[in-house]
This record gives structure tokens, C-alpha cells and sequence, in this order.
């Protein structure tokens, strides 16, 4: 007995340990607040650059003035749409410093260029049939740009984009900072690209960070929507709640231990929903996610689709129905539960990612193929003994699955079509339908479940009770609660074997 109890707690100690290292692995993400921590520039073309970020951001609905946007400490009132430089700093090298002339007021520049990704060809010499980014002696001649800046093609419907603006180091200062407030007045995905066109200041890192703001908040513009998706499906798990806790309180005499299963995923759900409603709702506030519920977010979804699939697995068994136990791959679906648990935490950082994403599809398709081959056998099984009430809910639930299933392959179809057909996010206004089917496809199937498998006053419509065989014995369970059946007087021998066997699997 000792040593049992020395290798549980070693073993609980373990996954306390692992579950402590994944947590430590979640990234933290800052709404639309980019943050530069030295970072350094990268060779393209002609230029270095240093991509700053990329956001979905709806127009201002209240303009201000142009020397209000200028203002870097300016307000940000609700409707107003922006990107906002705060304390961003180049810390050029010694080496390049060293080289100027302390008298100087303007010895190096560093461009910020901000552009709607439809306008993209309009930055760099793509218009002058050059794949230059910076302007070079030649090109200068042309007066199409002026030499060591950034080519930049002004759009004529707004000649104020492509947004530029620029920084200069001064004498032999290593530090030069940019300051600045730009509103945004067009819907649109927009991208920040920070340039250098003096090799002179190759080495020249970045620090900071850039708030990029809509109308409503700080909620970058892809997510907007999530946060009305999420407080709509919140309301949705709570009517579903609410009506299976009025019929389990109806019916709690003739309960099974299925319907406390379903009851666990719907809780799970309801839980899931309002936190990451509330998540959305801090982030679009505040403009940083808090830790806390964060991290409760994610371990909660987590949880939920393991717990919704385990459901899903152990009523395609037949448990509860076909069988009284699990039998001896309780065990094996517990673990796959559990790995399936640390895989479904999509937040990771990157290395830990990596290492998930193979197991995790392993384990899905493991999953996938476990619970139809669980489901045929059961079909079959109920099909041998007649039973024809279980067979028709099962008939029912194995159409529905599959329905399920076929619209699951035809969005990840249509999914990778999306991902493929948009590599620089120019429809981000919709793009949040993508992961929002995948919530709306597990609360339906969840409400199928609760469908089939209410609790009613006839228990036995559904429940385990040694099936013998007819629809009429099983009316008899519920009056007598004895099995009693007529003909051969073989079949009791015949329904021990089957008792032993359903306990077996």
C-alpha cells in the first residue's frame, strides 16, 4: 500500500510540474500595443527595414485636425482611430556615430512608413520599373524622390498616404526618437515599416512600442467582433443551462451518470464563454490582456474540449447504455484525455507549439477513428439484441455526427482556401468566422446531446440495465425492475455472457 501511495503522489507531482512549465509557456499578447525590445533591422533591396506590426483598423468616426494628430500627447476620446509612436528609440552604433560631425543637426535618418495594404505597391520604385526601396542617384535626377529616402508613390485620392514620417539622428548622438500621432481615417489593413536608407547606420537597433487604436477601443480590428461573438454564445450556453438544470431538477430521481457528464461540459461551456468575453472586453478597455483570466481562458477552453470529446467518445461506447463500465480502457481514455488536454492549450509560445502540433493532430485523428469505430460496434451490438428505442437514438446521433462531420471537412477545406487566398489579411473584417464556426459547431452538437439524451421519467429508455433483448422487456425494467423474459431458456446464460463482455470492453 506504501508503494502505491508513493507512486501517485510522484505521479500527481509530475503533471503539477508539467502543468506549470505549459502555463509558463503561454505567450503574452498586448492587444494592439506592439512592443520592440532591440530589435534589429533586416537587408531588403537597397534598405533595411523592421516590419512594426500590421493591424485591421476601422476609419475615426470624429475627425480632428491635422495639428491635433501631430500632438503626441493628444487625448484619445471614444470614436477616434489611431497609431500612436510612444517613446520609440534607434540606438544607432558607436562605430557609425563615432564617424559625424558634432556639429551637425541632421546625421542620420530613420523613416516610418505607414501604408494600407491595397497601396503597398506604392512604396518603393515598383512604379518606376526599379526594385529599389530607397532612392538611388539615378532615380534621384528623375525628381521622382529625393536621394536617401524611402521611394514613395502618394496616392492621388489621398496625397497624405503612404504615411511618412522621419527621424534624424543629430551630431554624434547614438539615440534618436520618434514621437508621433497619426490618425486614421480610412478603414483598412494597415502596415508599419520602419526604414533606413544609410548604410551608415547598419547595426541600428529599435526599442518602444506603438498603440494602435480603433474607434471603440483597443481591441485589435480582426478580434472586434469576437467580443460581441462571445457575449452572444455566453447568452446561448446560459439558456441551454438553464432549461437542462429545469429538466435534471424535473427528473433527478431517474438521472444517469451520463447526463452529470453533459452537465460538466455544459458548465464548462458556459464558464468558457463569459471568460473569454470578459478577456475581450479588458483587452478592447485597456489595451493589455490580464494574466489572470488569461491564463483561466485558455485552461478552461483547454479543458472543456477535452472533456467535450471524452463525451463524445464514451457515448458512441455505448457507456451507460450498451455497458455498465468502461471496463479496462478506462485507463487508455483517460490518458488520451489528458495529452489531448496539453494540446489543445493553442496559446504556447512558439518551440513549445512546434513540439505540440504533430501529437495533437495524432491524437485528433486517434480520436476521430476511436469514436466511429466505437459508434459501429455499438449500432451493431444494439441491432444483435433488438433493442430497437436505444437503436433508434443511436441512429439519430450517428446521422447528426455525421453531419457534423461533413460540414467540419468542408470548412477546414474552405479554411485553408481563406488562409491561402489572403496572405497579407486584406479581409480581416471577416476573417473572425473562421475560429467563431468552430464554437458554433461544438454548441450544437452539445445541444443535439442534450436532445437526445434528456432526462425523462423513463430512464431505462436509454440507461443500462442488462438489455434482454425487446422493447418490452425493457418496459418491464422500469415496472419491475426485474428482467424477465420469455422464450428460450438458454437466453439468461446468453445475456451473462453479454453482461461479462460489456464489463470486459
Amino acid at each position: 500500500m506504501k508503494r502505491g501511495s508513493y507512486w501517485t503522489g510522484r505521479g500527481w507531482l509530475g503533471y503539477l510540474l508539467v502543468f506549470v512549465y505549459l502555463l509558463g509557456s503561454i505567450s503574452h499578447i498586448s492587444a494592439s500595443i506592439h512592443e520592440y525590445y532591440n530589435e534589429t533591422f533586416v537587408t531588403q533591396s537597397n534598405a533595411l527595414f523592421f516590419l512594426g506590426g500590421s493591424e485591421g483598423l476601422y476609419a475615426s468616426k470624429a475627425h480632428h485636425s491635422s495639428a491635433a494628430s501631430a500632438s503626441p500627447d493628444n487625448s484619445s476620446p471614444k470614436g477616434k482611430s489611431f497609431i500612436r509612436f510612444e517613446d520609440v528609440i534607434f540606438v544607432r552604433t558607436k562605430e557609425s556615430s563615432d564617424k559625424q560631425n558634432a556639429m551637425q543637426s541632421k546625421t542620420g535618418l530613420v523613416e516610418a512608413i505607414i501604408v494600407e495594404v491595397k497601396d503597398r505597391e506604392r512604396v518603393g520604385g515598383s512604379f518606376l520599373k526599379s526594385d529599389a526601396i530607397c532612392c538611388t542617384p539615378e532615380l534621384a535626377k528623375t525628381e521622382t524622390c529625393k536621394l536617401g529616402e524611402v521611394i514613395i508613390h502618394k496616392n492621388p485620392a489621398n496625397p497624405e498616404w503612404p504615411k511618412r514620417i522621419q527621424t534624424f539622428f543629430e551630431g554624434k548622438n547614438q539615440e534618436a526618437k520618434m514621437v508621433e500621432t497619426v490618425d486614421i481615417n480610412s478603414t483598412g489593413m494597415y502596415y508599419l515599416y520602419f526604414m533606413l536608407c544609410d548604410p551608415q547606420l547598419r547595426g541600428t537597433i529599435i526599442q518602444g512600442k506603438t498603440v494602435w487604436r480603433n474607434p471603440e477601443g483597443y481591441l485589435p480590428g480582426k478580434m472586434v467582433p469576437m467580443m460581441t461573438f462571445y457575449g452572444v454564445v455566453s447568452l446561448a450556453y446560459l439558456i441551454l443551462g438553464i432549461l437542462w438544470f429545469v429538466r435534471f431538477g424535473r427528473y433527478w430521481k431517474d438521472i444517469i451518470q451520463l447526463h452529470y457528464h453533459i452537465t460538466a461540459v455544459i458548465a464548462l461551456g458556459m464558464c468558457e464563454a463569459a471568460l473569454w468575453y470578459f478577456e475581450y472586453t479588458n483587452l478592447n478597455g485597456t489595451g493589455s490582456r490580464p494574466m489572470g483570466i488569461t491564463l483561466w481562458a485558455v485552461t478552461i477552453t483547454s479543458v472543456k474540449k477535452t472533456v467535450s470529446r471524452l463525451l463524445l467518445l464514451v457515448v458512441s461506447m455505448g457507456y451507460g447504455m450498451v455497458k455498465p463500465t468502461l471496463g479496462g480502457v478506462t485507463s487508455r481514455v483517460f490518458l488520451l484525455g489528458l495529452v489531448e488536454h496539453l494540446g489543445n492549450i493553442n496559446d504556447f509560445s512558439g518551440k513549445t507549439k512546434i513540439y505540440l502540433v504533430l501529437p495533437v493532430v495524432f491524437l485528433d485523428t486517434c480520436f476521430i477513428l476511436w469514436i466511429f469505430s466505437s459508434l459501429s460496434k455499438t449500432l451493431e451490438k444494439l441491432q444483435v439484441r433488438r433493442s430497437m428505442a436505444k437503436l433508434e437514438l443511436y441512429r439519430k446521433f450517428t446521422n447528426s455526427l455525421a453531419i457534423f462531420v461533413l460540414l467540419s471537412i468542408a470548412w477546414i477545406g474552405y479554411e485553408l482556401y481563406f488562409n491561402a487566398s489572403d496572405p497579407l489579411s486584406e479581409l480581416w473584417q471577416i476573417a473572425w468566422i473562421i475560429p467563431a464556426f468552430w464554437s458554433l459547431l461544438a454548441f450544437f452538437l452539445l445541444v443535439v446531446i442534450c436532445v437526445l439524451w434528456a432526462p425523462s421519467s423513463n430512464p431505462t429508455r436509454y440507461a443500462y440495465a442488462g438489455d434482454t433483448g425487446d422493447d418490452a422487456d425493457e418496459e418491464a425494467i422500469s415496472l419491475t425492475s426485474t428482467v424477465k423474459v420469455a422464450g428460450s431458456p438458454d437466453h439468461g446464460t446468453v445475456l451473462g455472457e453479454d453482461l461479462e463482455e460489456d464489463k470486459r470492453d
